[in-house]
């Protein structure tokens, strides 16, 4: 119960999972751990793998885990945590979306012990009546008790009909699957506790919730995001991952520390002592954790080059390693060299010229490792290696 319950926001309830555990053990069977993903938009991040920690943690002690793909709840469209209805998607982006998931949850997950499945299976057989009557086991009233939907109601925000089918649906799931545990974040928690009520009245035992705390992204202020592009996707390359995960805010650490990897809570706690007392630096601290993560997704060894990357780029200013060489745009160069400014815009070093004559005047802009500040550079023979910020570009001549 320890190990399971680590890292949780919330158990609901702790004394029926525990019930729950025993007559598993006595009938012979595992328990059946479901949470569900809606391929909204390619690929997994950081935030996600939050729940699939949970559900090795499941699996580990031998049970299986069911990793629902919402291809058929994705259509309507998860309206948790939004004042305004989330434009839908269609059914080709969700299937690209959904093939970006199958081909990466086994970074974490066991496949021997993980069922796939997509929610379509089910939803798509619902004919009117059924979704008749799967909506009149539920009242309008009790959907709008939930927090966003009640805030939206009092401001006069517009609700959608098939907002409010979104829990119905993702409760449902639970009847289908046949589930004794189901996963999700905080924000979830209306749509679990309606799956307990649901399979209660379809006679299933109802399930435990467990709910675990949001990921916090890059920005350090809102739920890690790919709409918000505040994310660290899993299948980045190395060099990425580190790259992002060192540019959080250093109270986010510890938070990432637990909520990412495998320490124990009192490994963390030493963490939280020796930085504290200056005996570990952040920074040091932050590229072990940055290593850790990235060895997960990766290796260890592209885990350690991804640190000398980034000490090599980043601590030391030198150019990385591997550069791609652009060629010399065209009506960049003039009598007397190169147009800086327009060689800025139009290798997207810069958002247009006159933010690029912005930046070079602010210093920002080192041309073969020395600062420019002039708006016409002689044209050397051979190459250029222009650096704007932590954006780099080789331009051969």
């Amino acid at each position: 119960m320890a190990y399971l319950k680590r890292g949780l926001a919330e158990l609901i309830r702790e004394e029926e999972l525990r019930e729950r555990l025993i007559e598993c053990e006595r009938q012979g069977r595992p328990l059946r751990v479901k949470a569900g993903f809606d391929p909204t938009a390619p690929d997994l991040h950081l935030g996600h793998t939050v729940l699939l920690r949970k559900m090795k943690d499941f699996q580990d002690l031998g049970h299986t885990a069911i990793f629902v793909i919402g291809d058929g709840t994705a259509r309507i469209g998860d309206p948790s945590g939004r004042n305004v209805t989330r434009p839908p998607v269609s059914r080709e982006e969700i299937a690209r979306n959904a093939e970006t998931y199958k081909q990466q949850v086994f970074k974490m997950l066991a496949p021997e012990k993980t069922e796939i499945r997509f929610n379509g299976e089910w939803l798509d057989k619902l004919d009117f009546e059924g979704l008749v009557r799967l909506c009149a086991r539920y009242t309008v009233a009790r959907l709008l008790e939930r927090d966003d939907f009640a805030k939206r109601f009092r401001e006069g925000t517009a609700i959608s009909m098939h907002e409010l089918l979104y829990p119905l649906a993702q409760a449902y799931d639970s009847v289908a699957l046949g589930c004794d545990v189901e996963l999700g974040g905080t924000d979830q928690k209306f749509n679990l506790l309606m799956g307990r009520e649901i399979q209660k009245d379809f006679g299933q035992p109802p399930q435990i919730v467990a709910t675990t705390p949001l990921l916090v992204g890059l920005d350090g202020v809102h739920k890690m995001s790919k709409s918000l592009g505040n994310y660290v996707g899993i299948t980045e390359p190395a060099e990425v991952i580190f790259a992002k995960l060192m540019s959080i805010r250093d109270e986010l650490m510890l938070n990432y520390y637990e909520m990412l990897t495998a320490l124990t809570l009192s490994e963390i706690d030493l963490l939280r002592q020796r930085l504290a007392a200056g005996d570990l630096h952040p920074m040091d601290a932050k590229m072990e954790l940055a290593r850790r993560i990235v060895a997960e997704f990766h290796s260890r060894a592209e885990a350690e080059r991804a640190a000398e990357e980034f000490t090599r780029v980043v601590r030391r200013g030198q150019a990385p390693s591997e550069l791609e060489t652009a060629p010399l745009p065209d009506g960049v160069r003039q009598a007397g060299g190169i147009r800086l400014d327009k060689l800025l815009a139009r290798l997207g070093l810069a958002d247009s010229v006159s933010d690029a004559v912005r930046k070079i005047k602010a210093g920002a802009v080192e041309i073969n490792g020395r600062k420019v500040t002039a708006l016409v550079v002689a044209d050397p023979p051979g190459e250029l290696v222009v650096q704007v910020g932590r954006r780099w570009k080789r331009v051969a001549l």
